[in-house]
């Protein structure tokens, strides 16, 4: 039978019609398809424009609320506490008031990869996609991630934290540390920060390991959990923040040494925590168990340990002198948007560069706060001095106030937490139990050399006073990938929770209990005692705390102190004595070309406040009404005239006196300093 042929020609123009067609849906398909991506991508900056201004309300809202607190004095919640308050109150209403607004995620099988990839590219219908890593989902929750991209989005990369929030908030407690009650306390601040904190670090972990292996038998573990992790979170959590504390101190005028001993320990303590933490994950024993004890690894982590602090140290100081260079011998001072400018990046990119080295930000932008303040400082135009010094205060409040605002708001919005009681309540043990054999001990060795000692009541505050804050949340928070740390993570923020709210709120209360001294000028010392005398300088009390602390500072201090005035601050200042008179003449031209005129000119206007840390007795001269005392024996125009050897010679005048003042105060005079200490006369 015959096929009847249909004609080519209709054939073709359906063929080609149809054609168009799909070229049109697939056009149209294309277009929907763009359209959609560009609706969820102006979604996606909604929603990062919504989770900003979150946190810009809840820090308009915390100074709203300090300026009331402070108005009504108000001592009971600092400022910090509050900001956690209402980021608690704010993650609640995002955790159960959002609705979820995504429901698109669908498991995918890999089970030819031994590892995760950082980065996944996806081919969707001959389309690729990139998909990022955002951490292991453990397979019970695998069917309850969250769906809410508004949690999503408030929750923050932990760079975020080491990046941009911590550098200004570590920089300023170097550049307004106030050096001479620093230098009074450093050995004593140095064995706190340093002994103390490792102390305390394997004391928390080796309490904590014999808590997971009672959780273990209670059958509460239910993943891996090792005694390096254990001495991690000991690492972490013995970063103290006694910020709440220390505010209270500053603004009830407390001991000015109490203030000094706890300001210098948090200061230091939170570089020498980071850095342990850092040795801990370095530390890889040889052989089957890597998480068994082995002294090479040991050793190695204490060599990763000394390597990293003094490299960041070194760093740190480095840069500093670099922008003192910099500022000294250029005309920046002239424009000073310039200068700050300048000293602003060269801050921050001294932790940037520490971190991209392999050493520690925190360590490096701490002593570059340090080294800056003591150098640069004085190369800045007036205008910089004061716009550097604002410019950082104001970053650390906001710094600091959003770290704790964001602590308030992931105890809801973080999707990892592994809350356990035996662990939190064997935590707080630790804690306290470490922080006793941190404090007491160590005191009582310190005051076998220190000449004022640290009373009980000093040592009972500083127990009291050991709260955990913004490092010990940024160190948790920075890895939490596996059971562990999610756990550590967990207790970690109930145990900042604590310690601001109840330890910070009752700090006036121990304050009063322990009878501290409050309302003390922060410049003025405490009386003499028999075995010293009190120190003033020229005829104002300017003058005598600052041969005091010339008296008492550290005896690391004072050796590294002339070498320092002589030299470094003459090169890198337009400060000190020049250097034509402290370098051997054979230096003549090197010593003219770095010293800057302003030291010629000015040398007097110029002199640096801690000139007169270190005293020298050949200078000293005593004076007793019309007698002088001279260390090498000579005498001043007065009649009557004492050597240090004890002779003496009697003036008609000086009987006179003896009426007039019976035990009379003896005057010892250096070089427009005088040293007022009393002494009985006996005709």
């Amino acid at each position: 039978m015959a096929v009847p042929r249909l004609p080519l020609l209709p054939l073709l123009l359906l063929a080609a019609s149809g054609l168009r067609a799909a070229e049109r849906s697939g056009r149209s398909s294309s277009a929907m398809e763009e359209l959609a991506t560009e609706k969820e991508a102006e979604e996606s900056h909604r929603q990062d424009s919504v989770s900003l201004l979150t946190f810009i309300l809840l820090l308009t809202l915390t100074i709203l609320t300090i300026w009331l607190f402070k108005h009504r004095r108000v001592r009971f919640l600092h400022e910090t506490g509050l900001a956690m308050i209402y980021g608690l109150i704010v993650g609640v209403i995002l955790r159960y008031g959002t609705p979820s607004s995504s429901g698109h995620d669908k498991p995918f099988s890999c089970s030819q990869e031994d590892r995760p990839f950082t980065t996944l590219l996806v081919n969707v219908s001959g389309k690729f996609f990139e998909y990022t890593l955002k951490g292991e989902i453990s397979p019970g929750k695998i069917h309850n991630v969250e769906q809410n991209d508004m949690l999503r989005k408030v929750t923050f990369d932990p760079e975020v934290f080491f990046n941009i929030l911590l550098p200004p908030i570590i920089f300023h407690a170097g550049y307004s540390l106030k050096k001479r009650h620093f230098f009074r306390n450093l050995g004593s601040i140095l064995a706190y920060a340093f002994l103390g904190t490792a102390v305390s670090c394997f004391i928390i972990g080796n309490l904590m390991y014999g808590v997971v292996k009672l959780m273990k038998l209670v059958g509460q573990l239910s993943d891996k959990f090792y005694y390096t992790d254990c001495l991690l979170f000991g690492a972490i959590i013995s970063a103290t923040d006694p910020v709440t504390v220390l505010a209270i101190f500053n603004e009830l005028h407390a001991d000015v040494d109490l203030y000094a001993l706890l300001f210098g320990e948090s200061v230091l303590n939170d570089a020498v925590a980071i850095v342990l933490s850092s040795s801990i994950v370095a530390y890889q024993p040889t052989g089957e168990n890597t998480h068994a004890f082995d002294a090479a690894a040991f050793f190695k982590s204490v060599g990763v340990f000394l390597g990293i602090f003094s490299g960041s140290f070194m760093m740190g100081a480095v840069t500093g002198v670099v922008t003192a260079l910099i500022s000294k011998f250029t005309k920046l001072h002239c424009f000073p948007l310039l200068e700050t400018a300048l000293f602003f990046l060269m801050s921050w990119s001294t932790f940037l560069l520490a971190e991209a080295c392999g050493f520690t930000g925190v360590v490096a932008v701490l002593f570059c706060g340090i080294t800056q303040a003591h150098y640069t400082y004085n190369n800045l135009s007036v205008e910089s001095r004061s716009r550097t010094k604002q410019l950082f205060e104001v970053l650390h409040f906001l710094a600091e106030n959003f770290i704790f605002s964001y602590m308030g708001l992931a105890l809801f919005t973080f999707q990892k937490h592994i809350f356990s009681p035996v662990f939190i309540i064997g935590a707080f043990i630790a804690i306290f139990l470490g922080r006793a054999a941190h404090i007491y001990p160590l005191s009582f060795l310190l005051n076998l050399g220190r000449r004022h000692k640290i009373n009980w009541s000093f040592q009972h505050m500083m127990m009291f006073s050991g709260l955990r804050g913004a490092m010990a949340f940024a160190l948790a928070i920075r890895d939490t990938a596996t059971y562990s740390h999610q756990m550590m993570f967990s207790t970690t923020l109930l145990i900042v929770f604590f310690t601001v709210w109840i330890v910070g709120g009752g700090t006036t209360p121990m304050l009063s209990w322990l009878n501290i001294r409050v309302g003390v000028d922060p410049d003025q010392d405490p009386p003499p005692t028999n075995d010293s005398f009190q120190v003033l300088q020229g005829d104002g009390p300017d003058s005598a705390r600052r041969n005091r602390t010339k008296q008492e500072s550290a005896w690391l201090f004072r050796l590294w102190y002339s070498f320092d005035h002589n030299y470094l601050k003459p090169i890198l200042t337009h400060s000190g004595p020049p250097l034509t008179t402290t370098l051997p003449s054979w230096c003549g031209l090197i010593a003219r070309c770095l010293t800057s005129p302003q030291v010629y000119d000015n040398q007097e206007q110029l002199r640096e406040e801690d000139s007169d840390f270190i005293l020298n007795d050949g200078d000293l001269t005593v004076t007793y009404g019309d007698t002088t005392i001279t260390a090498n024996g000579s005498s001043g125009p007065h009649t009557a005239t004492t050597s240090l050897d004890g002779r003496r010679t009697k003036s008609s005048s000086e009987e006179a006196l003896e009426r007039d003042l019976g035990a009379a105060d003896h005057e010892v005079t250096s070089r427009g300093t005088r040293l007022v200490f009393p002494l009985e006369y006996n005709a």
